[in-house]
Formats: C-alpha cells, sequence, structure tokens
C-alpha cells in the first residue's frame, strides 16, 4: 500500500491512528513542517489541498521559497557485500562508485511505475 497523497505537485504521507480515529498527513519535500487531519479519506485529502494551498500563499506573502533545498550530496548505508559489487562493478566499467550510484538512481526513477519496492 502506498500511503501517499499528491496535489499540485506537492506529496504527502498519510496515517491512520486507530485510537484517535482520524486519518493525519505532513507535506513533503518542504523546508517546514506541515500537517493536516480528516475524519474521513474525503476530508483528509480537502485538509491536504487547503494546506498546500495555505502554504503556498505564506510563502508568498513572506517571500520564501516552499520547497525543500537539496545539496546533492547523501550517505548511502549498505552491507559490506553490496558496496563491494558496486565497487567491483564500478571499476570494471571504468566508472566511479558515485557515477554508478547516480546512473542506478536515474534508471530506477526514470521507471518507477514499473517497480514495486518490498517494505
Amino acid at each position: 500500500m502506498n500511503d501517499i497523497l499528491q496535489y499540485n505537485n506537492y506529496y504527502a504521507s498519510v496515517h491512520f491512528s486507530a485510537d484517535d480515529e482520524v486519518f493525519h498527513g505532513k507535506i513533503l519535500g518542504i523546508n517546514d513542517l506541515v500537517s493536516f487531519e480528516g475524519a474521513s479519506v474525503k476530508d483528509l485529502k480537502n485538509a491536504f489541498e487547503e494546506a498546500v494551498e495555505d502554504y503556498l500563499e505564506t510563502c508568498t506573502m513572506i517571500d520564501k521559497t516552499p520547497e525543500k533545498t537539496y545539496k546533492g550530496t547523501f550517505n548511502v548505508r549498505v552491507s559490506s557485500t553490496l558496496h563491494k559489487e558496486a565497487a567491483i562493478f564500478a571499476a570494471v566499467n571504468n566508472i566511479t562508485l558515485n557515477e554508478f550510484v547516480k546512473r542506478a538512481l536515474s534508471f530506477t526513477l526514470s521507471h518507477k511505475n514499473g517497480i514495486v519496492v518490498d517494505q
């Protein structure tokens, strides 16, 4: 199951609280924490859309960029076996490990509609 909503090129993760009997979520990929909730799926979707619109309006009023800035660098933790296999593959193909990871990410994202990720 994919507990993600999308609206106007913004995404949100959503969850259900059995204790509170309410759906809740937060907008992803922004510099701030913006959450929303609803008693039904319809209410949740409406609250998400309202949260996005309100956030964008607020950002415009205070002259702030809403999208999170990504540096382009991050650490990836993998098993030593996977690290070794990737390093050897990169060397055999005369590319850096960094280039191999970039190509693997690019390939996966360009084929994301046909890929099922185990959870």
